[in-house]
């Protein structure tokens, strides 16, 4: 077993049995999740170099981890994977010293950001939360 998916709210876990995993609605797919808000082939897991990366198949209800959406990220062990509405911890062990460098979809960064108008979702909590911090 390459890892497992442990349902947030309860339920059977799910293991990882190979390093490139269809997820979807479909029976055909290597883990089949029955929800209707789940699409056919809603995404991939695939461990490269002992790290697990998910990467969106289209979804019409999206893929999050810890809370962010994305395209494509890599899991590290203890991060929350959200398929659709539906919410699993992801537990294994790192095989390698680090992930390769994400690769970013230039597509996926506003117009805005790219022109420097506006400061990037992460800087924008980071100073939110220093200011917090700062109120202490």
């Amino acid at each position: 077993m390459l890892g497992e998916l442990i349902p947030c709210g309860g339920g059977d876990v799910i293991p990882l049995m190979k390093p490139l995993l269809l997820i979807g609605r479909r029976s055909s797919c290597d883990i089949s999740l029955r929800f209707q808000n789940v699409s056919s082939h809603h995404c991939e897991l695939e461990l490269i170099n002992g790290y697990w990366q998910v990467r969106d198949l289209g979804s019409r209800n999206g893929l999050k981890v810890n809370g962010e959406g994305c395209d494509l990220n890599w899991v590290m062990p203890g991060d929350i994977l959200s398929i659709a509405k539906h919410h699993y911890e992801v537990n294994y062990t790192p095989l390698g010293d680090a992930p390769p460098p994400a690769e970013i979809d230039p597509m996926s960064i506003p117009l805005m950001e790219k022109a420097g108008l506006v400061k990037r979702r992460r800087e924008r909590q980071q100073s939110s939360s220093e200011s917090h911090a700062n109120l202490d």
